[in-house]
């Protein structure tokens, strides 16, 4: 055991910018989950027709009337924000949480507008599998990355009319993961853009954004920090300096990237809408894509008694949240079995899916082999399947989960 903690620390001190340990506890595993070349070309193709589901509801839900809007659980403060189109790509970087069930996979979230777990996949991925001599599923992929992000800047540019536009990429400069992940999107798309400190950019209400140095800022790339969180954004005066910047995109005057369709499928209640339209055989998807809801979704409410009638396990959720905060499973009874600790949005929209339990499988770490619960990130890059990779942890999937790499069985 010395042996393999003695490797782990000599790998990962290697690898500059990266959060091997997080909150003071092992992160990174040093080991591999083998995948068949079979699985992985299962879980992207899983990704594509799930993918291309929840872009099509984007169409659907951009027109639909504001008490819609406040059914879902958005902030009213952002509905005119939400319905904009600032750009043709819907979300540059998303990725699905998907659990392995039967001989498939079932959706169990999108995270369309700040995923993390990006440099992980990208990058760290390949290193470990190296390391292990074995294939890596994610080969190839960082280039896609670098051209979706690049690609993004492009379009966000023209949209506001700036042949030379001002980048910053920013992040709470407290938080490491979300720092370095702002970082390496930076790094890797090799543009003009700089890096600041979400408590350094200045807002004036309908001029613009600013650094520092009173340099206005063109484009905002805020790859974790989430529009539902900027809302309620208040200066030491109690100026909503949240809602002004949401003003500066609506006005034309700041591009931010993901940009604002990608905040409106984010809330957990779209996959409320997608069953509920199922459920009705709506015309609005075609017969294919009926098949698709029915084979890789879960049945989602925004009440728990369909469950309760059917005597069927369920998670409660917020619709806006993340790393299983808040998260609650309960029995087919409507008891309370097994809650997260951490209760950050009690706030917002409750949204009720069928449980299914996570597979499980033995992970080594500094502590030795224990037992993992798997959850499967698979990211989208202009709504299409890219890199994708494996949390192991509790039942509830959160902050203390591990990473465990992946790589392909020959």
């Amino acid at each position: 055991m010395d042996r393999h903690i003695e490797n782990r620390r000599r790998f990962y001190s290697q690898i500059d910018s990266f959060w091997a340990d997080l909150y003071g506890e092992e992160y990174a595993l040093y080991d591999v989950h083998m995948l068949s070349q079979e699985e992985v070309e299962k879980i992207r193709q899983v990704s594509e027709y799930t993918g291309r589901i929840f872009f099509k509801t984007w169409e659907l839900l951009k027109e639909v009337p504001d008490r819609t809007l406040r059914e879902m659980g958005f902030p009213e403060e952002a509905f005119s924000f939400l319905r904009l189109e600032t750009m043709a790509i819907r979300s540059v970087i998303s990725r699905l949480d998907l659990i392995p069930y039967q001989d498939s996979y079932k959706c169990i979230e999108i995270n369309a507008d700040t995923p993390t777990f990006i440099k992980e996949l990208f990058s760290i991925n390949g290193k470990v599998c190296s390391e292990f001599a074995v294939t890596n599923p994610n080969a190839g992929l960082e280039q896609a990355l670098k051209k979706a992000v690049r690609t993004a800047i492009e379009e966000a540019a023209e949209a506001i009319g700036k042949d030379r536009p001002t980048i910053a990429f920013t992040a709470h400069d407290d938080n490491i993961e979300d720092k370095e992940t702002s970082l390496y999107l930076l790094n890797i798309s090799e543009t003009t853009g700089t890096y600041i400190p979400l408590h350094k950019l200045q807002i004036e209400k309908g001029k613009g954004l600013f650094d520092e140095a009173g340099n206005q800022i063109d484009i905002l790339y805020r790859q974790t920090f989430p529009i539902e969180n900027l809302i309620l954004d208040e200066d030491e005066e109690e100026n909503k300096i949240g809602i002004w910047l949401l003003e500066l995109v609506e006005e034309g005057k700041l591009s931010i990237i993901n940009p604002p369709s990608a905040f409106l499928l984010q809330n957990k209640a779209v996959q409320a809408v997608i069953w509920n339209l199922h459920e009705q055989r709506h015309p609005f998807y075609t017969d294919e894509e009926h098949h698709w809801i029915e084979s890789y979704f879960l049945p989602t409410y925004l009440e728990a008694e369909p469950f309760i009638e059917r005597n069927m396990d369920f998670v409660k959720k917020p619709a806006f949240g993340r790393e299983g905060d808040t998260v609650e499973i309960y029995k087919g009874s409507g008891r309370l079995a097994l809650a997260d600790t951490q209760k950050s949005y009690t706030d917002f929209l409750p949204v009720y899916q069928q449980y299914i339990e996570h597979p499980k499988a033995s992970i080594l770490t500094e502590k030795g082999r224990q037992e993992g619960s798997l959850l499967i990130g698979s990211f989208l890059l202009n709504g299409k399947p890219s890199a994708i990779g494996l949390r192991a942890g509790g039942t509830i999937t959160n902050n203390l989960s591990y990473y465990l790499p992946v790589g392909v069985r020959e």
